[in-house]
């Protein structure tokens, strides 16, 4: 952890002990549509939701995912280092690739976690204490139907008012993806203790749990 995002945690403790996120859910956000794949295989999409340590290690709780990554997409091959697109004028977002098998969880029900748990699709440029535009909300989608699938849930969500303020999500064809350094991957099981995962990655994997229990599994690394 750098001393700047040190000190954004510290100021977004402060906000949050004066009370209630404004970008709270106002509504039980709807679930998207989650028929799965007939016969098993492989298939992937790459989210971007601010910090990748712990979009990671939700992802990594969820049955049917066979792995995620964290890395950065966005950009180029030249700039996809984390000191580099920590200037936040890469291209690059903070990312993790989700690999997973269609017949155990499908695609709509990744985007529900995604939307619902893993981040807060309405803040712009920003998640929790980390500030720019390496921490954008973003689907990266593989194929046609995979923006098609994501562009329908956000449709949904917006018109359930399930938000307090719009949803900031980005999906753009993915390009590229280049992971991330390997002191940045499984830091969530890695560093449990380390007070910026016990504040903010911490809380999504519990919430996993209580909303999702059918799809929450334990983590065990490879």
């Amino acid at each position: 952890m750098t001393w700047a995002r040190v000190g954004r945690l510290m100021l977004a403790l402060a906000v949050a002990s004066a009370g209630c996120s404004e970008a709270r859910a106002r509504v039980q956000p709807p679930e998207a549509p989650s028929a799965r794949a007939a016969v098993a295989g492989s298939d992937s999409v790459v989210f971007a939701g601010g910090c990748f340590w712990g979009v990671q290690a939700v992802f990594q709780h969820v049955k049917g995912v066979q792995r995620a990554v964290s890395g950065y997409a966005g950009g180029t091959s030249v700039t996809a280092d984390y000191e580099t697109v920590s200037s936040g004028r890469t291209g690059h977002a903070e990312s993790v690739k989700v690999v997973f098998d269609p017949a155990q969880v499908s695609y709509g029900e990744l985007l529900t976690v995604f939307f619902t748990v893993a981040h807060d699709p309405t803040q712009l440029d920003a998640q929790g204490p980390d500030v720019g535009s390496q921490y954008r909300s973003a689907v990266f989608y593989r194929t046609d139907a995979q923006r098609a699938a994501a562009l329908a849930y956000v449709t949904q969500l917006d018109s359930a008012h399930t938000y307090r303020r719009p949803i900031v999500t980005q999906l753009a064809p993915l390009q590229a993806f280049y992971a991330a350094e390997d002191y940045h991957q499984d830091y969530f099981t890695k560093h449990p203790d380390e007070p910026y995962i016990v504040y903010n990655d911490a809380p999504k994997v519990a919430h996993l749990q209580r909303r999702f229990p059918a799809l929450y599994v334990p983590y065990v690394p490879r």
